[in-house]
C-alpha cells in the first residue's frame, strides 16, 4: 500500500479544524497531520510537516490567504493549497486563485464532495466551486438581469438550502438583521411576497 496523503488544515476556528479532520477520516488516502490557526503558524507547520496538500482558511487572524499562499510557496512549492471559505462572493478567492491556489472550496462543501475535489486538486486539477466562479456566464448574466446583488444572491442561496435567518448569518458571518435585510431587499427586487415565491422565481431566472 502507497503511503496516506498528508494534509495541513489551516482554519482559526477549532470547530472547523476538527469537522475536517473528521470527514478526512473517510478515506484512509487521506490524513490530517497537523493545523495551524493563523498565517504564520501556517508558513512555520508547512516548513515542518512539508505535507502533501494544505487546505487554507480564505480568512485569518493576521493574514489574507494570498499572502499565506505566498509564504508557502517560498518554503513548501510543491504542496497543493485549496482555499476553504465561507464566502463565496469574496474578492479574495479570485486574488487567492491569482497567487496560485489550486482549488477553493465553500465550506458548507458534503464530506463526499471534499474527498473528491482534493483527490482532484492532488491529480493536477484546479478545482472551483461553481458557487464561487460559475463555469459559465449564464448565472451572471442571470444575476445582472436579476438586480442581486452578490450578497442578496448569496444570502436567497442559502435560504433555498432550507436554511434559518440564524443559521445563514453563521454561514456567512452577517448579523441576522442584516441577513433579513438582503433577504427583503431580494424580494423586492424578485416581485415576491415570501421566500418561497422568491426561491421559485430565483430558480425559473437561472440563478439556482
Amino acid at each position: 500500500m502507497s503511503a496516506p496523503v498528508t494534509v495541513l488544515v489551516v482554519d482559526d476556528h477549532p470547530v472547523v479544524r476538527d469537522g475536517v479532520s473528521l470527514l478526512l477520516r473517510y478515506d484512509p488516502a487521506l490524513t490530517v497531520i497537523g493545523s495551524a490557526e493563523s498565517g504564520r503558524a501556517a508558513i512555520q507547520r508547512a516548513t515542518e510537516l512539508r505535507p502533501d496538500l494544505i487546505l487554507l482558511d480564505l480568512r485569518l487572524p493576521d493574514m489574507l490567504a494570498p499572502e499565506v499562499i505566498a509564504g508557502i510557496r517560498r518554503v513548501h512549492p510543491a504542496a497543493p493549497i485549496v482555499v476553504f471559505t465561507a464566502h463565496g462572493d469574496h474578492q479574495g478567492v479570485l486574488a487567492a486563485l491569482d497567487a496560485g491556489a489550486n482549488g477553493c472550496l465553500l465550506k458548507d462543501v458534503a464530506g463526499t464532495d471534499l474527498i473528491a475535489a482534493l483527490r482532484r486538486v492532488l491529480k493536477g486539477e484546479r478545482v472551483v466551486d461553481p458557487r464561487i466562479l460559475p463555469d459559465d456566464g449564464r448565472r451572471s448574466d442571470a444575476l445582472a438581469r436579476s438586480g442581486l446583488t452578490r450578497r442578496e444572491y448569496e444570502v436567497l442561496r442559502l435560504a433555498a438550502q432550507g436554511q434559518t435567518n440564524p443559521e445563514i448569518a453563521e454561514s456567512t458571518g452577517l448579523a441576522r438583521n442584516t441577513v433579513k435585510t438582503y433577504l427583503q431587499s431580494a424580494l423586492h427586487k424578485l416581485g415576491a411576497r415570501n421566500r418561497v415565491e422568491a426561491i421559485g422565481k430565483a430558480s425559473e431566472a437561472g440563478l439556482l
